[in-house]
């Protein structure tokens, strides 16, 4: 009975994205995502398919779902990590998950996907908060699409 009060307790962090060539911006981002829980929190990361990348970003992603979910749920700091559904709903990932907290990251905004968590919470009347991760300095190769940008550069010489 102690245990399960104890682990009743514990917070749920959510945290989501697409992953791609995951990165140290990556990492920092789901660190701080699960240090926004307390002690003890449990963080679940939705990965997002390939099929929701490519209607929101215009392309599919370079490492395929499956892979980039392994990687996601291979770092220390994840506790689960999971496809997320092939209609993109975030509405159905909260009411699934049940989390405590959502984290989302500092360019949420450009993709819409921090309002529309607010909204959908405020909506359902849910009693959950959510954390906006900032940004972690500002280093050469923080975000994936430099490192592609990096790449081609390094290969047209």
């Amino acid at each position: 009975m102690a245990n399960e009060r104890r682990e009743r307790k514990r917070k749920v962090v959510l945290a989501s994205g697409v992953f791609d060539l995951l990165h140290l911006g990556h990492v920092r981002f789901l660190e701080e995502a699960k240090k926004a829980g307390g002690p003890n929190a449990k963080l679940i990361v939705i990965v997002a398919r390939d099929s929701t990348v490519e209607k929101r970003k215009g392309s599919k992603p370079i490492m395929p779902e499956n892979q980039r979910r392994a990687l996601v749920e291979s770092l220390k700091v994840v506790d689960d990590a999971i496809l997320g559904y092939e209609e993109f709903n975030m509405g159905k990932v909260i009411e699934k998950i049940r989390p405590d907290i959502i984290a989302v990251g500092h360019d949420s905004h450009m993709t819409g996907m921090e309002q529309a968590v607010r909204n959908y919470v405020k909506e359902k009347g849910l009693k959950i908060k959510i954390v906006k991760i900032g940004k972690f300095g500002e280093d050469e190769l923080d975000s994936s699409s430099k490192i592609k940008q990096k790449i081609i550069e390094h290969y047209k010489r």
